[in-house]
This record gives structure tokens, sequence and C-alpha cells, in this order.
């Protein structure tokens, strides 16, 4: 059925967020004082997944190729805006103070980059008269029903695409290896800003290598995953060995289970 929405202007998706920025976007994030974060998570690859196997090749898309010992990966980078508290640019009245020039991330939501992922409203930071409007956000077909949030989306997805290679070469400028296992956990780096600037500005106007160059290093929490990734060849850290000042890991899942 038809999903309706209509922005309440309640500020709570502008609270306490880790925000999805393109390249360009984290730049102008970081110059204006911002923090932005690298979060890192790989995926074993050791040959290509089929056409037909929709997940897989959005995977793919987002990442570059890269190898962690003798096993070959795929790394996908996020670069986040990270705050505690109210967003910055959030003002006094709730309305946002670069509306015109917002990322992307806050033109879309609460709808969906990510085209195997249907919105739930009990899991969005929206009041539920938000939900309530006449106004339709999405069709019965699952289509955006804007035509706004449909561009938008499809710019956010397509610069997802196309920066996915950049990204790894940002990486290997700011000496970033390590990342967590997809849907397992990531490791977050937050590099000294003018070095992050100045990594940002070369990939933006460098086409550069192709992204596999240095090793990998799988971080994991969990013993058995380690296990596991020893024995395809991985270079492997435990969790509790990466943190450091400008970097940690975040699981998603409790060190015993398993599925």
């Amino acid at each position: 059925m038809p999903l309706h929405f209509s922005c309440t202007m309640c500020g709570r998706c502008c609270h306490g967020l880790r925000l999805p920025l393109g390249l360009t976007e984290a730049r102008t994030w970081l110059s204006e004082g911002g923090t932005v974060e690298l979060f890192c998570e790989a995926i074993p690859w050791p040959q290509e997944m089929p056409a037909d196997d929709g997940v897989a090749q959005h995977k793919r898309k987002r990442s570059f190729p890269a190898a962690s010992g003798s096993l070959p990966v795929r790394v996908i980078v996020s670069l986040l805006a990270s705050f505690a508290g109210a967003c910055p640019n959030l003002r006094s009245d709730m309305t946002c103070g670069i509306y015109e020039r917002r990322p992307m991330a806050c033109r879309i939501y609460p709808a969906e980059v990510n085209p195997f992922i249907s919105v739930d409203p009990g899991q969005k930071l929206c009041p539920p008269e938000a939900w309530e409007s006449d106004a339709p956000l999405q069709t019965d077909r699952g289509g955006w029903a804007d035509t706004s949030v449909a561009d938008a989306v499809d710019s956010r997805r397509g610069a997802d695409y196309r920066e996915a290679d950049a990204k790894g070469r940002l990486c290997e400028l700011l000496g970033i290896n390590a990342a967590g296992l997809t849907n397992e956990g990531v490791v977050t780096h937050t590099p000294e800003r003018s070095r992050f600037l100045a990594a940002l500005d070369a990939v933006s106007t460098e086409d550069g290598p192709e992204s596999a160059r240095s090793p990998w290093i799988m971080v994991s929490h969990r013993d058995r995953t380690l296990s596991l990734l020893a024995s395809a060849g991985a270079h492997l850290l435990h969790a509790g060995e990466v943190l450091n000042p400008g970097r940690r890991f975040i699981a998603f899942v409790e060190p015993g289970t398993y599925v």
C-alpha cells in the first residue's frame, strides 16, 4: 500500500546522527568546522557474484577491490558527518541554516537510498503524525511519489557508486587500511582535519591508479570470525587492538552471537 509522509519539523532527525556524505559534501562539512568519520567495512570476494544477484551487485558498485593477505575483498568506505546533540546547522526554530545546500542525505530522509531496504516508519525518528499526512511518499509499487525525493535518491546512489574508487585512493593517501567484516562491524577513522582536507582535494583533482594497492587488515571482535578469516588467508587484527585516538571498532552484533 502507498506510504504517506510530511515533515513536522520536529528536529529529531537533526540530532545525534552520523550523516552520510559524498566527497564534495565531506570537504564542505570539514572546512566549516564539522567532524567527518570514515567507516570501513570489507566483504570477502573470492569470485565474482552472479549478475542477477541484485544485493551483491549493489555492494560491488559501492566498493573498491583490494586484498587482505591472500583473500580478495571489496571495501566499502562511508563518509559520515558526526555530531552529538543538535546538528550545528539547526536553528532554534528547528529550521535548517543551510537548507538550500544541505547534504543529499537530508533531502532524502526518511526515504532509503538502498533499493533493497523498505521504509519502516517504526525505525524512523519522525513522530506518528508525520505518517498520517495526505502527501504520498511512496507508491504501492515501491516507487517514490515525490519527484524531488526520487531525484535525490538517484543522485545519492549514483554518487556512492561513482566515488567508490576515489574513496580507495583517499584511504591510500590517509594510510587507512583496517576494516570490519560487513554486517558484523566497522572500523571508524577520524583523520586530522588539515590532512583529511588535503587528501580530499587530491582525490577530487586526480584520477589516480586502481584502488587495489596496500593490503587491508580485517578486524573482528569474534574469535570464530577471526579463525575463519585466518583460514582464508586474511591479515587480521582483534577489535581490542584497534583502539587509538583516531580509530575505533563499532560492533553490530554481540561477540558470541552466530546465526
